[in-house]
């Protein structure tokens, strides 16, 4: 499953909306600024770190609908900054990152930038950034600054692997869940499959999927702090973003001002140990919602909480062989329609919908869970994907150790299916391996417990009915990074900026004036 902010916000960020003035008027002619190099420039890439950068209108940059309206915001401009494929060629070949900025509203007090990361891995991050500007005060302080991680949004090349077909003919396929050698057999073959359409596809191909990892990427943020005239670094990181943000610790220790990690992953977890921590989260969160769901007398799973699982079972099982066919001729498969589920338990706000497409499940309609499932994977209403999904597994297969044991396979699915009961589609575990298990190229990366000398205090935020990043992930990371906890008791996935006070106010104070708050701070909505 996906870790990102994005998912959290699709309630809260709506709310901004007003807040994001669009801008009528013939965009301004472009303006190139040179404001570095600053701070440390390695050697061999001052070209990079010191590179001119120019500003323009962001329209050629918006890639789905939901980004046009926040990148015409008043005042947002793009730009693209130059880095290399692969760092130990600085020489050779270059790609490109799609940058916005929204500049200080108070450019006498502006301290900065801050560059934001909103997860995923592969998440594109210019709309967000450009929306989370508008939930606080701290857009006075910093101009905010989002960038599309390589191989991803307005980046190029971008990752690409699927068309827009064959992702739909994906997800309604239920292949996965056949468990005997056939089955499994299938499985791989279309793993196969799909990583050579990944090298084939992709700019660069087998080259750009070597350098694709968070250990490219923090480097890419390290240049464009120096391009944007920072000494030091600014940021904050959602959800997987606090992987970049550790990684970046590790790497640039003494380039480190100030960082905000929000919905943190655990450092040191492999993908299996990952795996079933999520699945946890999850089923916590899906019992919290039975709690609020069972108080309604609308309720699609009934009355009796102790009950209401297995009624879920009953709906949803079924579209293992019976999938429903929706208003666009599409299926709603097992699959998609735990997916759907999943995506409504980021956040309380999407409870009520949850409901409403559970209730029209036991009439045999799926419009409202599809819609959820198409939200989760990036699908718009024209029926295009962006680019997520596919830059997620490129990420991931090079991040992590791969898993390459049928018994450890094996293990992990029926550890999952017991952390998380209510996604278990009632057939055996399989041993089918998956796309990494054949990625053409070495990881560049691998959990472990970070080690730095020489960090500013830090500032971690967990939420204690996260699903997504459990808590428990983030007393970790604050722990090993030496940091300061924040503890949001709610359910949801990540706080930071999404108009929770406590939380708000907290972590600006510590942006704006590197004031921690006390030790134990717990807020509630």
């Amino acid at each position: 499953m996906r870790r990102s902010v994005a998912s959290a916000l699709v309630a809260a960020l709506a709310l901004t909306a007003s807040a994001l003035v669009a801008c009528t008027a013939d965009p301004p002619a472009p303006v190139t600024e040179q404001r570095g190099p600053r701070g440390a420039v390695p050697a061999g890439l001052e070209r990079y770190y010191g590179q001119a950068m120019t500003w323009e209108d962001c329209a050629p940059y918006a890639k789905t609908d939901g980004d046009r309206e926040p990148l015409r915001a008043e005042g947002v401009r793009c730009a693209r900054l130059t880095v290399p494929l692969d760092y130990a060629k600085p020489g050779a070949d270059t790609i490109t990152l799609g940058i916005v900025r929204k500049p200080a509203t108070e450019n006498g007090a502006r301290i900065g930038s801050l560059i934001i990361n909103p997860g995923g891995p592969g998440v594109a991050g210019l709309s967000t950034a450009v929306r989370l500007s508008g939930v606080a005060d701290v857009n006075k302080r910093f101009d905010f600054i989002g960038f599309d991680p390589r191989g991803t949004g307005s980046s190029e090349p971008a990752v690409h692997c699927l068309t827009d077909a064959e992702r739909d003919a994906e997800r309604a396929d239920d292949d996965e869940l056949d468990a005997s050698p056939s089955g499994v057999a299938k499985v791989e073959a279309e793993q196969r499959d799909y990583v050579a359409k990944c090298a084939e596809r992709t700019g660069h191909g087998a080259a750009m999927l070597a350098n694709i990892g968070t250990r490219d990427v923090v480097r890419d943020i390290d240049v464009l702090r120096s391009a944007l005239g920072d000494e030091k670094l600014t940021y904050l990181g959602y959800s997987y973003g606090t992987r970049i943000g550790s990684v970046y610790a590790e790497t640039f220790p003494g380039n480190v001002r100030a960082m905000v990690l929000d919905g943190a992953v655990d450092p040191t977890q492999d993908a299996v140990a990952e795996l079933v921590a999520q699945a946890t989260g999850f089923q916590s969160a899906f019992t919290d919602f039975i709690a609020w769901c069972v108080q309604r007398q609308d309720c699609a799973l009934g009355g009796d909480a102790t009950r209401a699982q297995s009624a879920f079972q009953r709906l949803v099982r079924p579209l293992v062989t019976r999938p429903i066919e929706t208003s666009d001729g599409r299926r709603l498969s097992f699959s998609d329609a735990t997916t759907g589920v999943t995506q409504a338990l980021y956040s309380e706000k999407l409870w009520e919908l949850l409901n409403t497409g559970l209730n029209e499940l036991k009439q045999n309609r799926a419009q409202t869970l599809m819609s959820l499932a198409d939200a989760y994977m990036e699908r718009d209403r024209h029926g295009r994907y962006t680019t997520t999904q596919d830059a997620f597994v490129a990420v991931r297969c090079v991040d992590d150790t791969r898993v390459t044991d049928r018994a450890a396979v094996l293990d992990a699915q029926r550890r999952y299916k017991a952390a998380a009961p209510f996604l278990d589609d009632g057939g055996p575990a399989s041993d089918a391996l998956d796309a990494c298990a054949f990625w053409p190229v070495p990881p560049t990366g691998t959990a472990h417990l970070p080690s730095v000398k020489g960090l500013p205090p830090v500032l971690v935020i967990s939420t204690t009915g996260d699903p997504a990043t459990p808590y428990e992930a983030g007393v970790a990371l604050a722990g090993a990074l030496g940091g300061r906890l924040l503890t949001y008791e709610a359910t949801q996935h990540t706080a930071f900026l999404q108009g929770v006070r406590c939380v708000d106010d907290a972590g600006a104070a510590y942006l704006t004036e590197l004031r921690l708050p006390p030790e134990g701070v717990r807020c509630s909505a």
